[in-house]
């Protein structure tokens, strides 16, 4: 999808990528996003407000400053659910947005969920092939190797923490990996669980909070955080967000904080764990390709030699086509169309 507010630029193949590319009318993006919202949500939906899960991260926080825009405070309500491994400071932070803006918050603890369900558990078994000795008072988290070491491929590792302070970098099996994500993915699963109970029981739609770089890349939980109603913020690149989120007076504390999962026991940022660059970089690459530009218009923006635009290039339509079955809906044996009478 094309971003009608952005400033044009010559999409040439000799052009080179202008600093302004991705720059918006913040005004007039927040009244569109406003406006679309109030018509689907409202008469295509037939639901009266919005639920969403507050992380107090940056996309979640212009996410519910724009369902205010859209239905007022008193039609928003904010989930705050943390978990064992949550930071804290995501709690605290997300009470504050609520606050700001005036809206309802309630706040789901969900470790007991996760424990009964043996999230944790699972998880730290399957570490514990590879590290016997893990287990409590242990960190963990997962992290992948950068797209421009030229691998062709990513490796993803295992960094482990004792509880002296020790810490370890390993290689993951195919097997341990998809153990240690699919016992991680419960997280957001029950984090969605509990914002469509407040939705039913409201009469609300859920609102996804993924930008367009995590959309894009399949940076997302099927069934989990990828699930939602009506999601205000995917056709925006994440710099496209920080720039709402300035235009909107989103707390400066939430726009200073370095994006991150808040999903393992030790810090881990969204670079670390799935774009191996940093999302302004990730934003003008993702952006040249999908315009078609050549790699050498898109690399003094970018700070990068051609060839590792290339690269990334590379990296991104790989996670396109591992990531397509996330963005699949249920697939039938045959169309079931309705009729109406």
């Amino acid at each position: 999808m094309t971003q009608v507010n952005a400033l044009p630029i010559d999409t040439s193949p000799v052009a080179a990528l202008l600093p302004h590319a991705l720059t918006l009318n913040a005004e007039i993006e927040v009244d569109r996003i406003a406006t679309s919202m109030r018509e689907q949500i409202t008469r295509r939906l037939r639901r009266r407000g919005c639920v969403l899960g507050l992380s107090g991260g940056i996309d979640s926080t212009v996410t519910a400053a724009l369902a205010v825009r859209a239905f007022g405070p008193g039609k928003v309500l904010a989930v705050l659910m943390p978990e064992t491994d949550s930071d804290p400071e995501s709690l605290r932070l997300g009470k504050e947005v609520a606050a700001w803006l005036g809206i309802e918050s309630v706040v789901e603890d969900i470790a007991p969920i996760l424990t009964a369900a043996a999230c944790y558990e699972r998880r730290d078994a399957c570490i514990r092939r590879l590290v016997p000795d893990f287990g409590k008072g242990w960190g963990c988290k997962v992290a992948i190797s950068n797209s421009l070491e030229g691998k062709g491929y990513s490796i993803t590792y295992l960094i482990v923490q004792s509880p002296d302070g020790e810490t370890r970098k390993l290689r993951m099996p195919v097997d341990v990996y998809l153990g240690v994500v699919a016992a991680t993915n419960m997280k957001q699963r029950t984090r969605k669980q509990l914002e469509y109970y407040h939705a039913d029981r409201l009469n609300y739609a859920v609102l996804g909070t993924p930008n367009r770089l995590e959309y894009d890349q399949g940076f997302f939980v099927k069934n989990g955080d990828g699930a939602a109603d009506h999601k205000p913020i995917a056709h925006l690149y994440k710099t496209q967000v920080y720039q709402l989120a300035e235009h909107l007076g989103a707390p400066e504390e939430i726009r200073q904080r370095p994006p991150t999962t808040d999903t393992w026991s030790l810090a881990q940022t969204q670079e670390e764990f799935y774009f191996s660059l940093p999302y302004r970089e990730m934003d003008l690459c993702l952006y040249g390709l999908t315009h078609g530009l050549a790699a050498a218009s898109v690399a003094p923006a970018v700070g990068l030699t051609a060839e590792q635009v290339e690269q990334v290039w590379r990296d991104i339509e790989a996670k396109r086509r591992t990531t397509r079955y996330l963005h699949e809906a249920p697939i039938l044996v045959e169309p079931v169309l309705a009729r109406s009478a």
